[in-house]
């Protein structure tokens, strides 16, 4: 394990603070007037989820952490629980339930591969493609007028999640779409 210096304590790194893996979310190196720099830093625990406020002095030290990565496939949602197994081995399942694994899992179809991040034999969380391509399912119909607002209307696409979409997109129609905000981005065909 690597040492960072106060410094090189910035966003999308992972340290190890009284013994939890932590994010860093944002960070600030700045001078008080007189005195020395400091890194405020705002740090997510990966394993409980609450964000907190750390400011890191010249001095300090901080344990890079260990993320580890390994890849899943998902299998399926049965109630609460969303099933996985790792590619390799099928007959290997484990479960996740909604709080755990995060909103993007609905934009997810059967057999998509996923990335679960480990700080030992600890889940800290999980990353998905950025963008995917889902066939809609249900869209209301357009009424006339509706279009000189520039609105939106609620779809559903073929995973069950609902989403707000442009007026002209139509039920059979392939969109993309942001996991991590849930936001439509275009229509890609039909």
């Amino acid at each position: 394990m690597s040492m960072l210096e106060y410094n090189e304590i910035v966003e999308r790194k992972y340290i190890v603070l009284d013994g939890q893996p932590y994010e860093v979310i944002t960070s600030h190196v700045f001078r008080k007037q007189q005195r020395k720099p400091v890194n405020a830093t705002k740090l997510k625990n990966l394993i409980s989820g609450k964000v907190t406020e750390y400011s890191f002095h010249v001095s300090e030290k901080v344990e890079e952490a260990e993320i580890d990565n390994r890849e899943i496939k998902y299998l399926y949602k049965n109630k609460a629980e969303h099933w996985f197994c790792l590619p390799t081995e099928p007959s290997n399942r484990f479960s996740f339930t909604d709080d755990q694994i995060g909103q993007q899992i609905r934009f997810m179809k059967p057999n998509t591969i996923i990335t679960q991040l480990m700080f030992g034999d600890k889940t800290t969380g999980f990353k998905f493609p950025a963008m995917v391509e889902l066939k809609v399912t249900e869209s209301p119909p357009n009424i006339k007028g509706d279009s000189a607002t520039g609105g939106n209307k609620v779809i559903t696409v073929e995973t069950g999640a609902t989403l707000g979409a442009p007026l002209f997109v139509n039920e059979g129609d392939i969109i993309k779409i942001n996991v991590d905000t849930g936001e439509y981005r275009e229509r890609v065909g039909k």
